[in-house]
């Protein structure tokens, strides 16, 4: 019955209900002239078998069968259908928030799980259940250096994913924080000049990405030296956790902000994801949503509580953490299966693939005449290239030998219209690879 229409004396008796004779009535508040006055330009009437034939009809024109070479924060790896099935149950699926803990003993037992594997990945003390997403992790992550240090000036690495500073920009506009950028240098990484130069005893914090936004690893326990040096609080964000994998977790940072998509959440044109945030102990009063604990019940069994919920509508007001979302449960619910069914082993496994699978592509590009790497630092699974004339062009080519091109840095960086950001996964066979430099190389050949 939920997709058969309402009849007309279903739809009057639900009107009598609410109190008023008519739809028009009940849309009395929209102004005149906000609304439709026509029918909407869609097929039909159709039978059930004909709707089915449409939408096949429909999905038939979807393009298949294109290799990626796009990441820039957003990565396609390898889950496990268990992942889904796991979450689609009807307990965790239909779940909102556990504000009673007595009677959510699962759900707060998988965040408990959550936060554990998080620490472990990061290197970190405490993390949270879950936060937004990447971008807004990373923003609460600063808006807790201010409060921890009294500060409100705030340097934030160039190399910071683009839409990362947009939405901390955002934030700031509103709350009082001095942003200042420092810029990248010759090796893609944070200007350590213009960083020391910046540095003052007024900074609450310095932001940096590793793997940055160009795919270079940064060397965060050297920066952390230097930004505790002036009592200032070091966040790193990191877009790819995959890469945890293979390199050291920042555990010398203060904060860890990270987008946890690469563990079990599909791309899904860029949403829902999950966001990562932990810290040191020693902080855990001022960091934002809420932490779910590990306790026993007076019979001795096992249990899980709510440890902390620092937010306006319990105990803390004015003093509340609060942030743009109380968590990701689910999302992060599918972070925890993806991460226990790889285990260490397979974490490292699919890292180590997604280091050698992108060096091969670099060796590959590098053979192309007027293709050069444009900068030297290590990266992790993606990497800058400079491509003899526009990205763009290019990728409109690449585009009709079903390639989706590399992400074009020029739109984020204008010094930078002709290099272009190219990710490989473990999900990039080899076949292409080889694929992806022989149009390159076509496309290239092509005079203008």
């Amino acid at each position: 019955m939920r997709y058969l229409p309402k009849s007309p004396a279903e739809r009057q008796e639900m009107l009598a209900a609410i109190g008023v004779k008519s739809a028009e009535e009940l849309f009395s508040s929209i102004p005149e002239r906000y609304r439709l006055k026509k029918l909407l330009n869609l097929p039909g009437p159709m039978s059930e078998a004909e709707v089915i034939s449409y939408f096949k009809e429909r999905a038939a024109e979807n393009s298949t069968g294109y290799s990626s070479f796009l990441g820039a924060g957003v990565y396609n790896h390898l889950r496990s259908v268990v992942t889904d099935v796991i979450i689609q149950r009807g307990e965790f699926l239909t779940s909102y928030t556990p504000y009673q803990a007595e009677i959510t003993q699962g759900t707060l037992q998988a965040i408990f799980e959550f936060q554990t594997l998080i620490c472990q990945l990061t290197g970190q003390e405490v993390a949270n259940a879950s936060m937004y997403d990447g971008s807004t992790a990373t923003t609460e992550a600063i808006l807790m250096a201010e409060r921890l240090t009294d500060r409100r000036r705030v340097l934030v690495a160039r190399s910071l994913h683009p839409e990362y500073r947009h939405v901390l920009g955002t934030y700031a506009r509103n709350c009082g924080l001095q942003l200042e950028e420092i810029p990248y240098g010759s090796a893609g990484t944070i200007d350590q000049k213009a960083l020391h130069s910046a540095l003052r005893d007024d900074v609450a914090a310095v932001v940096v990405q590793s793997p940055n936004f160009f795919g270079a690893i940064e060397e965060t326990a050297e920066l952390a030296g230097v930004v505790h040096g002036v009592g200032a609080l070091l966040v790193v964000a990191i877009t790819e956790g995959v890469s945890l994998g293979l390199l050291k977790p920042p555990a010398e940072a203060d904060i860890v902000a990270m987008e946890g998509q690469s563990f079990g959440l599909a791309p899904s044109y860029g949403g829902p994801f999950v966001g990562v945030m932990a810290s040191r102990d020693k902080f855990v009063r001022q960091l934002p949503g809420r932490l779910a604990g590990e306790t026993a019940d007076t019979e001795g069994r096992r249990g899980f509580v709510l440890t902390l919920a620092t937010r306006e509508q319990h105990i803390r007001r004015e003093k509340a953490t609060s942030n743009i979302c109380t968590n990701q449960a689910l999302c992060a619910l599918a972070a925890t299966v993806h991460l226990t069914l790889l285990g260490k082993e397979g974490l490292r496994e699919m890292a180590h693939q997604n280091f050698s699978k992108a060096a091969f592509a670099l060796g590959e590009l590098e053979k192309i005449p007027g293709v050069r790497r444009a900068f030297p630092a290590p990266f992790f699974n993606e990497f800058t290239v400079e491509f003899p004339r526009s990205v763009k062009l290019v990728n409109a080519q690449l585009l009709k030998d079903k390639i989706i091109g590399p992400f074009v840095l020029g739109t984020a960086y204008p010094e930078l219209t002709k290099h272009a950001l190219v990710c490989v996964t473990e999900t990039t066979s080899r076949a292409q690879i080889e694929h992806f430099a022989g149009a390159l190389r076509r496309v290239l050949e092509v005079p203008l």
